[in-house]
């Protein structure tokens, strides 16, 4: 939810954001109005209400005589503070609709536009080159006995797929190498709940454009989430914490995504697909403190990257592309070698006090008050980067070579073929 105050002091800066997001710049106009409306319902039901409580004092202390038109007045104001207590709900409701279509105000800096107008912030590594004709991933998963796809659709249908043999031991070297580096970074592990309500997964801002591509149950009114970001960020939902020094969370779950706008994309392989698994990072942080958290979770992603020996480049992603709860975001892609191209593996997001002013997590300020804390989250490790693994350290026979960070966990220095 956007800050009202800042809705109401910087209309223009509110609007600039909104342009850039290439989303309507009229609805800021229509917030304030509805702000205004608001207010002065509130303002004419706590007038009223007074005048209530003021007339129940004197029918309480008036003469018999007089107490009979003194009820009836008191009937009818009571039924005028009733309509003023029910326009002023409404007026509420009103602007928290409009206020909640309004996407976080983007930091300075970020690039305006859409998927395609990101900023190069850096290249690491050279894409790896071969003196063989390389073999995706998908073929490769097949020659090692790592991924079948065509049980997992028989199973469950399209983007499913079973990790088996050194896959699934390569996924879960992943996702050790990734805790034991957030371990190390002093965030706590939690192993989070996959199913949370609709207050919490509203309160994260995952129901907006993007709704579709949730799993929901409706029997239970429980939605599956995307990321353990969801679970993560209701984690401390209407507590008042201290962020003197930033809370660092390490979120490990399954997550699934419906992917209801992806048809045609990505339908070969294990890039785009409705289950996988994920370590999340998830900071609660001072809003003063949040900039700088953003660039310790980067920092920790691109270790992460580079253990795993491959190539990447890190973007600023553009205003269009956010989701409403970014206030910006950094993509990392590795390279892909037989699509010639970058893919996202990982992203982190600074949600400033978006997220965290709807789910009611404060701090105390020195002034004794509260305010919103700033919540921030990145990947560590998820299926997807098995794509890249594959892919970059194949040999000419099929057989896989293992990044040396992740043979202690994977026992091997070589995942071999055997098809």
């Amino acid at each position: 939810m956007i800050d009202t105050a800042l809705l109401r002091a910087e209309p223009d800066r509110v609007r600039a954001s909104q342009s850039a997001r290439g989303e309507s710049v009229e609805l800021v106009d229509e917030t304030l109005e509805a702000d205004a409306r608001r207010r002065a319902a509130l303002a004419a039901f706590e007038t009223l209400r007074a005048e209530q409580n003021a007339h129940s004092k004197l029918v309480a202390q008036a003469p018999a005589a007089e107490k009979p038109a003194l009820v009836a007045a008191a009937k009818d104001l009571a039924a005028r503070v009733k309509d003023a207590e029910l326009l002023a709900r409404g007026s509420e409701e009103a602007f928290e609709e409009l206020a909640g279509r309004i996407g976080n105000v983007i930091i300075d800096g970020v690039p305006a536009g859409g998927e395609d107008d990101w900023a190069l912030i850096r290249e690491v590594g050279a894409p790896a080159e071969f003196d063989f004709e390389p073999r995706d991933h998908v073929e490769l998963g097949e020659l090692t006995g790592s991924i079948d796809i065509a049980r997992g659709t028989k199973v469950s249908g399209s983007r499913f797929y079973f990790l088996r043999g050194w896959g699934a031991r390569l996924e879960l070297a992943l996702m050790q190498l990734g805790l034991g580096t957030a371990v190390e970074a002093g965030f706590t592990p939690l192993i989070t709940p996959t199913l949370v309500t609709p207050e919490i997964m509203r309160g994260t801002g995952f129901l907006g454009a993007h709704s579709d591509e949730i799993y929901y149950l409706p029997a239970d009114e429980l939605y599956l989430t995307g990321t353990s970001e969801v679970a993560l960020a209701g984690y401390h939902a209407d507590e008042i914490l201290d962020v003197s020094e930033p809370i660092r969370y390490a979120g490990w779950s399954a997550c699934y995504r419906r992917e209801a706008g992806a048809a045609g994309k990505d339908n070969r392989g294990i890039l785009r697909v409705h289950q996988f698994h994920k370590l999340e990072m998830f900071s609660y942080a001072h809003p003063d403190e949040a900039e700088a958290e953003h660039l310790r979770l980067l920092a920790m992603q691109e270790r992460m990257l580079q253990a795993c020996e491959l190539s990447y480049r890190v973007i600023d992603v553009a205003a269009g592309d956010l989701g409403s709860s970014a206030a910006r975001k950094y993509d990392v892609e590795a390279w892909v070698p037989t699509q010639g191209r970058y893919r996202e593996l990982t992203s982190t997001s600074n949600c400033t006090t978006f997220q965290a002013r709807r789910l009611g997590t404060r701090f105390r300020g020195e002034d004794g008050r509260t305010q919103p804390v700033a919540t921030l989250n990145g990947t560590l490790a998820t299926t997807r980067w098995i794509v890249a693994i594959l892919e970059t350290h194949q040999q000419a026979d099929g057989s896989i070579r293992v990044p040396a960070a992740l043979q202690p966990h994977l026992g091997t220095d070589v995942i071999p073929r055997i098809a």
